[in-house]
């Protein structure tokens, strides 16, 4: 990704791109692995999200968000990336951003849902049991999961 600069531009998306984004993830959110997220959630949230997009297209590629739910944890959610550009570090990129926000904000605790397990130890977060998850983030989110209560993703944190 040395040449990231010249092709991709990492950007904090608004509200006029919400359709974009919303698109990118559809097929993602109809097989279960992201949860669904309607314009008005997207749109009360858009400062969570960054984006990635295609300097010559100007088409959003990636995008992920970095929920706060306390003085102290973070959530890492919504990570997708175009299947076109999968495998080239934008993934990795996104996430890097998250995890510098997070620690600019003063957060003590990332967590993250997963089934990219391999990619965030990669970053040094890990495996919890889904036990030790607050609740607000099961019932505020994991409840709209078209697999709740049967969670296959991995749960894993991060301290920074």
């Amino acid at each position: 990704m040395d040449n990231f600069n010249t092709k991709f531009e990492l950007f904090k998306p608004n509200l006029s791109h919400i359709k974009q984004m919303q698109e990118l993830v559809l097929s993602d959110v109809e097989n279960g692995n992201i949860l669904p997220r309607d314009e008005n959630e997207m749109a009360t949230n858009i400062r969570s999200y960054v984006a990635i997009k295609d300097k010559e297209t100007n088409i959003i590629i990636g995008f992920v968000a970095l929920h706060i739910y306390t003085t102290t944890l973070a959530e890492i959610r919504s990570l997708i990336v175009h299947s076109d550009f999968r495998g080239i570090g934008i993934a990795k990129k996104l996430i890097n951003h998250c995890v510098d926000e997070g620690r600019k904000l003063t957060v003590k605790k990332l967590l993250v849902l997963t089934y990219k397990q391999k990619l965030f130890e990669a970053f040094g977060f890990e495996v919890i049991l889904k036990e030790s998850i607050p609740e607000t983030k099961i019932w505020a989110d994991c409840i709209k999961c078209k697999h709740f209560p049967i969670c296959d993703e991995i749960s894993l944190t991060l301290d920074i």
